[in-house]
């Protein structure tokens, strides 16, 4: 039997298992919106730490970091330092804070918390998913490189067959279907990858020395030389792959669906640590890769070495581990995507919407969502600039309001709860602040230093509009429906 006969049998096998899955929790998650979207605040750790993991631990991160690597060097390593070690500081600082609190989303708690304007929560619904679609459109795009590797198979069908593949379960079971399957995945992506990083690293015989040589007798003794970037270039890439995680819905909704908030700093804290060693380890594949083959792009580095390095057996392994990661990855993202558009969007417009309907929405709106993101998939240049530049734009536009919102208070002794507005952060600030970091977080001409400028312009806006905005605003026409217990 040929590996791509495999290959495809394996895919048809994880497919339908996922499927059953799905349609066994239907009806559970059909209960309320709360169910399809947190689950009833009711997982354990043990389930948050897989699904956290499984959902990190995408295809994204298997094959675009080892092609970052391949490109960047060592160097793209201050990214996955930001972007994976975000979610460690996540859990030493927020997922405790949020494991007590039960909303939906962020731009909820944004609302609750901090603003109480239905422009800000919409504006911050909007932003907050583009993060939620990339990641979805890079799993997409991930499984259209590979295909078209190992089988030959052009990567526009493959990425709307996996989209479609993502829709249909995610659609059925909401957040159950994810944590679900993501029990399985996050299993096969620890057994699958240890395989993976022990065969890649016997190529230079556990040696980083031997790896650099490597480099050096191929010409590319640069990649292992952290100052070939400048410093400021490093830097950006440390923040952006930090406020991207710190904004990101999947991490904030595993807090939420959380029984308590040990469950959430746990769950995090050990998944986060675990997917850092393991992105590191795979941009570090990414140089092993370039010692073997320096004519390779980005995005087809990792196919290539599996088809070509790898003997038949781990290859299958292998690939069944980038399978489980990418579905984790784009179900999470999507369900969490559809989430907020649900909840921020529609809900804030239609306040009155009952449960029946808002589980509907949900379901359509996961089938828009997932067209979307495949048709930014086959459109983004590489898998890692959908991710990027989801991150700078929401990041530099919602993570000065949350943390200045959240330590800018009215009231300085009073412990922040559910119900409870205590910040000085007004409407009209909030607004502008969000408008004035993801803008300028875009603009190519200030280069690598555009996210840190966005991040210090929206933090200077929020403050001054807040302080001369502080008593014209008309409660009326600016409140939102705010948070209600259910």
């Amino acid at each position: 039997m040929s590996l791509t006969t495999v290959f495809w049998l394996l895919t048809a096998a994880i497919c339908a298992l996922f499927l059953v899955i799905s349609w066994k929790v239907r009806e559970v998650s059909g209960q309320s919106f709360k169910h399809y979207a947190i689950g009833g605040a009711s997982f354990s750790v043990l389930m948050i730490f897989f699904t956290q993991f499984a959902s990190i631990m995408g295809a994204g991160n298997f094959i675009g970091h080892a092609g970052s690597g391949y490109i960047n060097g060592i160097s793209w390593l201050a990214f996955i330092a930001g972007e994976q070690g975000a979610k460690i500081f996540f859990a030493l600082t927020f997922a405790g804070f949020a494991g007590v609190l039960s909303y939906n989303t962020l731009p909820e708690l944004i609302d609750d918390l901090i603003a109480r304007d239905k422009i800000t929560r919409i504006l911050s619904g909007i932003l907050s998913s583009s993060i939620m679609v990339a990641w979805v459109g890079g799993q997409g795009k991930a499984f259209g490189e590979i295909f078209n590797v190992f089988t030959g198979t052009s990567p526009i069908p493959v990425i709307f067959l996996f989209s479609a593949i993502f829709i249909v379960y995610t659609c059925l079971g909401g957040i159950y279907s994810v944590v679900y399957t993501d029990l399985i995945q996050g299993i096969m992506c620890l057994i699958f990858g240890t395989i993976f990083y022990v065969f890649s690293f016997s190529k230079v015989n556990f040696s980083f020395e031997q790896l650099s040589q490597s480099l050096t007798d191929v010409g590319k003794s640069e990649l292992w030389d952290m100052g070939y970037v400048e410093p400021m270039a490093l830097v950006n890439r440390f923040i952006i792959g930090l406020i991207g995680v710190l904004i990101a819905q999947i991490y904030w909704q595993r807090c939420f669906a959380c029984k308590d908030k040990k469950t959430a700093r746990n769950g995090l804290l050990y998944s986060g640590i675990i997917a850092t060693v393991m992105t590191m380890l795979t941009a570090l594949v990414g140089l092993i890769i370039m010692t073997l083959n320096q004519d390779l792009d980005a995005n087809s580095a990792m196919p290539w070495f599996m088809m070509n390095h790898v003997p038949k057996l781990i290859a299958a392994g292998i690939f069944v581990l980038i399978l489980a990661a990418g579905m984790s990855s784009a179900d999470s993202c999507l369900n969490s995507a559809t989430v907020l558009i649900v909840n921020d969007v529609v809900r804030t417009i239609k306040p009155k919407r009952d449960d029946r309907y808002l589980v509907r929405d949900a379901r359509i709106l996961t089938v828009v969502i997932g067209i979307v993101s495949s048709i930014c998939a086959i459109y983004a240049s590489s898998i890692i600039t959908l991710f990027s530049k989801a991150y700078a734009m929401a990041g530099s536009g919602l993570v000065p309001l949350l943390v200045i919102g959240l330590l800018w208070k009215e009231r300085r002794e009073e412990k922040t709860k559910m119900g409870y507005q205590n910040s000085k952060v007004t409407p009209w600030g909030a607004r502008l602040g969000i408008i004035t970091g993801s803008v300028i977080s875009q603009i190519s001409a200030l280069g690598s230093n555009a996210t840190i400028i966005g991040l210090a312009a929206s933090s200077l806006v929020i403050v001054i509009v807040s302080v001369i905005t502080r008593n014209i605003e008309n409660p009326e026409l600016l409140v939102s429906s705010g948070y209600t217990e259910e």
